[in-house]
């Protein structure tokens, strides 16, 4: 239903830590992410007992969060003022996360932001991560701005 959102998110193969998005609006996202057992950071942290780096659950988080709840808003702004969305990029300004639980490998976590404002092309979030059981894994207040970056091709 949502996520033909996906489509227009910046990240590519092994750093799209997006699977669905189950909720969106102008003020809330919901989203899902399955972690993979064969993930690239498993393989050193911690060699024989992997966990999910804070680096990659904050990742999560922001792409889920902040990054598919500002391109939605991005579109919808682009529908009213014609502006081409493929020059469009949000970018992670600030974070403020803590940590309540681990995260392992095969685990699938969800996400879920609500907007606490978007104006000037600045977006903050406060943002969750919960585990299969509901029980919180992280939070926090996310920030970032929209650029306008011109891509040329050749």
């Amino acid at each position: 239903m949502n996520n033909h959102i996906l489509n227009h998110l910046p990240y590519k193969s092994s750093f799209r830590f997006v699977d669905n998005i189950s909720m969106l609006s102008e003020n809330e996202v919901r989203g899902e992410y399955t972690l993979k057992q064969d993930s690239f950071f498993y393989e050193d942290h911690f060699a024989g007992n992997p966990v999910t780096p804070g680096v990659i659950i904050t990742e999560i988080m922001a792409q889920i969060g902040l990054v598919v709840l500002g391109i939605f808003l991005i579109l919808k702004e682009a529908e009213l003022n014609f502006v081409e969305d493929d020059s469009l990029f949000p970018l992670l300004t600030s974070t403020d996360v803590s940590f309540y639980k681990m995260v392992l490998p095969g685990q699938k976590v969800t996400v879920i932001s609500k907007k606490q404002y978007f104006r000037f092309g600045k977006l903050k979030c406060y943002v969750e991560m919960l585990d299969s059981d509901n029980e919180l894994v992280a939070k926090g207040m996310f920030s970032g701005i929209i650029k306008n970056i011109n891509i040329k091709n050749g």
